[in-house]
């Protein structure tokens, strides 16, 4: 047993924390992630910084949060000099290897300095380099889906054979990995970092895992949350722009049923990468974080994907299951503690004994994984623009034939559609401040769905005060990031 414990982190795209079997989701076949609870915690309150896949990647790699370093679209990646878990590992003596989606890397840039190996799950050579033209997913979202539905915005292909071909090379690569190590006797302890993409849409599943899923169930156990007109613009006119709005109850649960699908097949990924380690004889001395970068609307609200700068816990509410070295103490269980993808960070560190050189914003999880049940007062997550931001206006699709249109077309308007807001969860609260819009208040014991705006009752008045104060204080605390070194001058 080395004297630092391998890391995994196995990630989702896209995947909303009520998709897990183990907290009721009768229709979903979650069986391998169910079964890290038997060693580890799931944790039923966790949020993602941002709905988005670049900020919110961007920040669980840095324990950073997305304003500190200005990480707001899809379009600005990490600069060189910028933290990164990977770089620091690999510093660090760590073994790093980086399997499937980047989102946090310019593709004109290297990536050798975050790893020592590099996969994305589509090309043999790219051990090092990232060499992809993205059509394992780019060819399929961006433009193609008129050709097998007419309601193309809906993302929804259904039953389609080989559908996410690019992570079971993932997985491949990564089995691959861990038995070349073991048969070259390598003792230098690992971070595997494998991203997916899956259940990111489209929504297209092969068998068996399409054929798994109740659709009975889907509806009965996870109906969609019906559309209502107190919610803020943005969310609005994507929906009124994809058009929805007439899809009938089976329709959706079909849609719904599919993303289940994606969900099953990610989590049988996860079911060969967890053997493989006690194959090896690696799972007992391994820590194996499974999460998702944000969720997915999947229907709710007569929408679909996600938003930049709207906070349902559709799309801030995500899985997170650690299942610890066993060196480690920890009580299997899940856990209603309020955590954040940040936390991954200053969780690695301490497990590892790897200082992080910098100033970071997350809370080690070893506490509240032992026993602890409480651990953060709060979480916020974060998104938008102001007037005037062009490069957060993510410029382009600008033809209604690119599935991506509506929400584009919304978010390069100038009204207050796609401006700044931020969250703040605190207890059963959920407050989100707007700066151009009407905020919101939601009472997440009282309505679970977030179907109620309650900003405006009085009785609500005095902790919205305080939830205000707290937005401050963490603002206040986190604003900006000065980097590890002087300049001349």
């Amino acid at each position: 047993m080395s004297d630092r414990p391998n890391i995994l982190y196995f990630v989702a795209d896209q995947m909303r924390s009520d998709t897990q079997h183990h907290l009721g989701n009768q229709a979903a076949v979650t069986p391998n992630l169910d079964a890290l609870l038997e060693d580890g915690v799931s944790f039923r309150n966790a949020y993602c910084q941002n709905p988005v896949c670049v900020p919110s990647r961007c920040s669980f790699l840095t324990g950073l949060y997305p304003h500190t370093t200005g990480h707001r679209t899809m379009h600005f990646l990490q600069n060189p000099d910028e933290p990164n878990i990977l770089k620091t590992m690999k510093a660090a003596g760590y073994e790093v290897i980086w399997i499937g989606r980047n989102d946090i890397v310019s593709a004109d840039r290297s990536k050798i300095e975050y790893c020592d190996e590099y996969y994305d799950g589509i090309h043999e050579e790219n051990r090092a380099e990232y060499i992809s033209d993205g059509s394992h997913f780019g060819g399929a979202a961006g433009g193609h889906l008129k050709e097998f539905n007419k309601d193309m915005y809906s993302f929804y292909f259904g039953k389609r054979e080989g559908a996410g071909q690019a992570d079971v090379g993932c997985v491949k690569a990564c089995l691959d990995y861990l038995d070349r190590k073991k048969k070259e006797g390598n003792d230098k302890p690992f971070f595997v970092y494998c991203t997916l993409m899956f259940p990111h849409p489209p929504y297209a599943c092969d068998d068996p895992w399409y054929s798994m899923i109740d659709r009975e169930k889907v509806k009965t156990l996870w109906p969609r949350k019906p559309w209502v007109e107190d919610k803020p613009s943005m969310l609005k006119e994507t929906a009124d722009k994809m058009d929805l709005h007439h899809w009938d109850e089976d329709r959706w649960a079909e849609l719904r049923a599919t993303y289940l699908a994606m969900t099953a097949k990610w989590d049988s990924q996860l079911g060969e990468v967890t053997q493989k380690l006690k194959d090896l004889g690696y799972y007992d001395d391994t820590s194996i974080f499974v999460f998702s970068d944000h969720g997915d609307y999947t229907g709710d609200y007569d929408i679909v994907e996600k938003l930049q700068n709207c906070f349902e816990d559709d799309l801030s509410n995500i899985p997170f299951v650690v299942k610890p070295a066993k060196r480690f103490d920890c009580t299997p269980r899940i856990s209603d503690a309020l955590v954040e993808l940040t936390d991954l960070t200053a969780t690695v560190s301490e497990m590892t004994g790897v200082e992080l050189g910098y100033v970071q914003y997350g809370k080690s999880l070893l506490p509240v994984l032992a026993k602890e049940q409480q651990h953060r007062d709060a979480v916020f997550c974060e998104g938008g623009r102001v007037h005037g931001d062009l490069p957060s206006m993510e410029t382009g699709h600008k033809n209604p034939n690119d599935v991506y249109w509506p929400r584009i077309s919304v978010q390069q308007e100038e009204g207050p559609q796609h401006t700044k807001a931020t969250m703040i969860r605190m207890g059963d609260l959920k407050y989100i401040q707007r700066l151009y819009e009407r905020d919101e208040l939601y009472d997440l014991k009282k309505d679970p769905e977030e179907m109620v705006n309650v900003i405006d009752d009085p009785a609500y008045a005095d902790e919205v005060l305080k939830m205000k104060l707290r937005m401050l204080e963490w603002y206040q605390e986190t604003t900006d990031f000065v980097p590890n070194r002087k300049d001349l001058r």
